[in-house]
């Protein structure tokens, strides 16, 4: 059959004709080592587009179509499969989109969607699941035996393939790990190099959470990924992922697909349009001597859920980033010299400490260790909070979720689950968020194929046709933190009854629930979408009082106006949540309220939930 080879060097033109969009890497300009990396993170992890893992079935017809070897320009029929294709001789069977399959005793008989980074690593979670950069159409038999084995160079082959692939033992000079291993052509092995690298860039921020380790045994543990975010790989796994980027150069294959995915996902392989910067973040040399321990550990702010930490940051030019330490235990990372420790428990004490880290991984000595105990309570809701669900016709879903907490959020942690009824009741693969949302902001994630009347797609913060946002009114749908509910549409184990319609969280209840109570929300017609991503009340203060205060300013007493008689508590915090005063039954004999021990600032008066600021003089 005749070849169709494209060789890099001959086809300049082609490679910058094919550039990314103008201004697409802004900001990456003179970084190098980890710094550019992460800057690479925040670019292609913004505004992605994220598919069902059933939609690849068909994306494959527009990133995978084999125009390169066995076919020409014309084709649009027959997938290009890097597992099986001969460039140099023949190529033993070729795949149309209806061939896949489940399983496959032998080669030939048909595709699968292989994860070029197994689907254990991150427990088979969107966006990861479907992401078209590094999981592809391979031959069912290749893809059931390379199963969760790292790529590798195999020196003792229990496995040939039609191609030349092999599958073997890992003879790797340097490695740990001695067990089996599979090495694709010399053709593709820059291909799968640069997938690897994309992976870890696009999931920068989750790595540490993902599972590195798949067995005590570093001769036996498969996951070659080490547990840190910017450098991501074993030593070895990263040499060897970058002597294949330099065997084999980016193809014009590469750019094509690199465009047709962004056309899908709305997101770039930046290393496929710079491979220049494989060498700038990964050829680095670190040097053995750890920082020096971060100083002048205080707090910033105090509440009742969360804490603000401040302290002076390191001076060494290669501190990568900060561990912060809870009760000893390592809590979080920043790359600042602040963090917001939450999910904490009221009137609690918490001991914490940081440490810095350099780009060899060294640990700095602890910093001074801070003791704080969070306040008993406060105006600010618990956490992150589901405000509007959308159930509408075909795939109008959409959520939009509210950060009313007083502080900036880190969404790591956070996952939108959906339960599922077979033969028993059952939880699809969940969607993790990620980014941060600020305090009085709210986002909204919505299915890329909704088409509502008053919201596009685009301004979305996520898009995602996961299974949690493929939900009919039956589901029961949540909120997570980690393993724990934060806020539910529906009860778990039955059917629910929340179809075509569109529920809205009441004004008045700014905390989330783990049980979804009916009362707390306000239905409205399928498709309704008015406000959508609009947080109506961006502040602490309640618009819809039924009392007024006066004078404002205040010297002395606040007078109240209105028929507050059966009011039960009257609180008044100062601007960082602190309460400064608790009356219980405030207004059994008089509507007026003594101030005049508080310092002069503003505060916030909150009566049985409704808030509304004042000064004091």
């Amino acid at each position: 059959m005749k070849k169709y080879l494209f060789v890099l060097s001959v086809l300049p033109v082609l490679v910058i004709a094919q550039a990314a969009p103008e201004g697409y890497y802004s900001g990456t300009e003179n970084l190098t080592g980890y710094q550019l990396k992460t800057k690479l993170h925040d670019i292609i992890s913004t505004k992605v587009y994220n598919y069902h893992y059933d939609d690849l079935k068909t994306l494959y017809g527009q990133t995978d179509i084999d125009k390169y070897y066995d076919y020409d320009a014309n084709n649009s029929t027959y997938l290009l499969d890097i597992y099986s294709n001969n460039p140099t001789g023949e190529t033993a069977y070729h795949y149309t989109l209806n061939d896949i399959v489940s399983s496959a005793a032998s080669e030939g008989l048909g595709w699968n969607r292989e994860h070029m980074v197994p689907q254990s690593s991150f427990n088979s979670a969107y966006p990861m699941y479907s992401d078209l950069f590094f999981v592809i159409p391979t031959d069912g038999r290749i893809n059931q035996l390379r199963s969760n084995y790292p790529y590798g160079k195999v020196a003792n082959a229990s496995y040939t393939f039609t191609n030349g692939s092999k599958q073997g033992t890992n003879g790797i000079l340097g490695s740990s790990y001695k067990e089996r291993a599979y090495e694709p052509i010399d053709e593709f092995k820059g291909d799968i190099a640069r997938s690897l690298l994309y992976y870890v860039v696009r999931y920068e921020g989750k790595l540490r959470s993902f599972n590195y380790s798949s067995n005590e045994d570093p001769a036996k543990d498969r996951n070659p990924m080490d547990g840190t975010e910017e450098r991501a790989f074993e030593s070895w796994y990263i040499d060897m992922l970058l002597s294949w980027h330099q065997l084999d150069p980016v193809s014009q294959r590469e750019i094509d697909r690199n465009n047709s995915v962004y056309i899908i996902q709305k997101n770039r392989n930046p290393f496929i349009d710079h491979p220049e910067w494989i060498d700038l973040i990964w050829n680095q040399t670190p040097d053995n001597i750890a920082p020096s321990a971060p100083s002048q550990l205080t707090l910033e702010r105090n509440s009742a859920y969360f804490v603000n930490l401040v302290w002076q940051a390191n001076s060494e030019s290669d501190v990568l980033g900060y561990k912060i330490y809870q009760d000893g235990v390592l809590t979080g990372t920043s790359k600042t010299n602040s963090f917001s420790a939450d999910h904490l428990i009221p009137n609690t004490t918490y001991n914490f400490s940081v440490k810095s880290y350099d780009s060899s991984y060294l640990d700095s000595p602890e910093s001074n260790t801070f003791s704080v105990t969070t306040l008993e309570t406060d105006i600010f809701a618990k956490d992150l909070q589901i405000i509007k669900y959308l159930e509408g016709t075909e795939n109008n879903k959409a959520f939009e979720i509210a950060n009313r907490t007083g502080h900036k959020v880190n969404l790591q942690g956070y996952k939108l689950y959906i339960q599922y009824k077979g033969t028993a009741y059952y939880f699809g693969e969940p969607f993790e968020l990620e980014g941060e949302v600020e305090n009085n902001q709210s986002f909204v994630a919505i299915n890329p194929n909704a088409n509502f009347s008053c919201f596009n797609v685009s301004d979305a913060k996520f898009v995602t046709a996961a299974p949690s946002l493929s939900f009919t009114g039956s589901n029961y749908v949540d909120l997570s933190y980690k393993s724990e509910t934060v806020d539910a549409i529906g009860i778990k184990a039955q059917d629910n009854a929340n179809a075509n319609k569109s529920l809205y969280r009441n004004s008045n209840v700014i905390n989330p629930t783990a049980t979804f109570d009916a009362n707390e929300w306000t239905s409205y017609a399928s498709d309704y979408c008015q406000g959508l991503g609009i947080l109506a009340v961006n502040d602490v203060v309640n618009p819809n009082l039924d009392f007024k205060i006066y004078p404002n300013p205040v010297v002395d007493r606040i007078n109240i106006a209105g028929d507050v008689s059966k009011a039960k508590s009257a609180k008044i915090y100062d601007l960082s949540g602190k309460l400064m005063k608790n009356i219980g039954n405030p207004f059994t004999n008089e509507k007026s309220i003594d101030v005049h021990s508080l310092l002069p600032n503003t505060y916030i008066l909150n009566v049985d939930g409704k808030s509304i600021k004042f000064i004091k003089k």
